[in-house]
């Protein structure tokens, strides 16, 4: 009678494991995090392989903002479509701060696209990210806007009123 509860006990065990392996192997991926001017918090213990500073483009969001507007062509065949929003770009800021492998990983129509990557391959290089005082490479996800001058409005300070 041991040897039988034995042998049961053995194989509720071997059960219960099975069925913790498919749910823990059926846990979905973690996105990426999107970063995004003035929503960066400092880290208490920083994870050993994340940068203690995030890389920036010269002159930081402004710069950014201004780089796009000077650069940044609302495609024709977009704007015969009223196409308006964002391209999502990936890419690497090198220890250097020069850019590479660059890749849409949201698509807004093939024109915008394909002008999100000239307007990519422009950047000036950037200011790397820093680990333990040491510049090192760094993966960053960026939307690239599109859309009609109307559609696109830059914040303005509020007003007082008195």
């Amino acid at each position: 009678m041991k040897h039988l509860f034995f042998i049961f006990l053995l194989v509720a065990l071997a059960a219960g494991g099975a069925q913790a392996q498919t749910t823990a192997g059926a846990m979905p991926a973690k996105q990426p995090i999107e970063l995004k001017p003035g929503r960066m918090q400092a880290q208490p213990k920083p994870a050993p392989n994340r940068p203690d500073a995030p890389p920036q483009f010269p002159g930081g969001a402004q710069g950014l903002n201004t780089f796009f507007q000077q650069n940044l062509k609302y495609p024709e065949a977009a704007s015969v479509k009223q196409i308006s929003g964002s391209v999502v770009m990936t890419f690497t800021v090198e220890a250097d701060g020069h850019l590479t492998n660059p890749s849409v990983v949201q698509p807004l129509s093939p024109e915008c696209d394909t002008e999100a990557l000239r307007v990519l391959g422009q950047m000036p290089a950037w200011k790397p990210a820093t680990r333990k005082g040491q510049p090192v490479a760094t993966q960053v996800r960026l939307p690239i806007p599109f859309g009609n001058s109307e559609d696109l409005k830059v914040e303005q300070g509020k007003p007082k009123f008195e």
